[in-house]
């Protein structure tokens, strides 16, 4: 679904990445991980089409999506869960919701009713706006905007950072039902132990490349990894 092949990117003068290589396949939850600076974000970024990329490839459900803006990657089906939610502030819960809400491919599986349903807590906050809102419900409805685009592939760059560890609960609960719903998705978190439970592969990043890449269980079972790149 989503192949990122030698992907090269980075800010005015700065190289971040160098030749970056990634996949994402249907139904499949995938994680990005590594240290602070090694380009998680970016990666995701340029994967939007936020940052330009210096070289490379982006392709997407069979489309070469290399130079096309962000609103073509959105209209392809890749939706974003930005790093700090980035919820309207000034809006309600459900005009949040509204806002994004698309049908691009005839067949939407997210409606308002189906995202109320699937967290509640949303539904009891509709009327608050998004700066009335603790961490974990702006995370909550980051995720619940995105998929009111009616997204193929949903990303998510930190997914429970600054959450307090019910809350992260919360989360990794909600992700785990997505996979559940054959959703596929690609994710950036620290918390590997949790990543474990609902990741089907993994690809870690050093200083900008790929230095390990593979299923659950081979990270399971190489200790070296977590502690060579993962760890303080």
């Amino acid at each position: 679904m989503l192949e990122v092949r030698n992907l090269q990117a980075g800010y005015g003068d700065a190289q971040v990445l160098f030749g970056v290589d990634l996949t994402v396949g249907p139904g499949e939850v995938v994680t990005l991980l590594g240290r602070n600076g090694m380009g998680k974000t970016t990666t995701v970024m340029t994967v939007m089409g936020l940052i330009k990329a210096r070289g490379g490839m982006v392709r997407f459900d069979g489309r070469d999506l290399t130079a096309a803006p962000p609103f073509r990657r959105a209209q392809a089906g890749l939706g974003l869960v930005p790093e700090g939610r980035q919820v309207f502030p000034t809006l309600t819960v459900e005009e949040n919701l509204v806002a994004t809400a698309a049908d691009r491919f005839g067949k939407a599986r997210w409606s308002l009713a189906r995202v109320y349903a699937f967290m509640p807590r949303l539904q009891e906050r509709r009327g608050n706006r998004g700066n009335e809102l603790s961490g974990g419900e702006q995370q909550m409805l980051a995720i619940g905007r995105a998929l009111m685009t009616n997204p193929k592939l949903i990303i998510l760059d930190e997914a429970t950072e600054g959450l307090a560890p019910i809350i992260r609960q919360e989360i990794w609960t909600c992700l785990a039902a997505l996979k559940a719903e054959g959703e596929a998705i690609l994710v950036i978190d620290k918390h590997v132990d949790a990543l474990a439970r609902i990741a089907d592969r993994h690809v870690v990043l050093e200083k900008g490349q790929v230095v390990w890449s593979g299923a659950n269980a081979a990270l399971l079972a190489d200790a070296s990894v977590k502690d060579r790149y993962l760890h303080l």
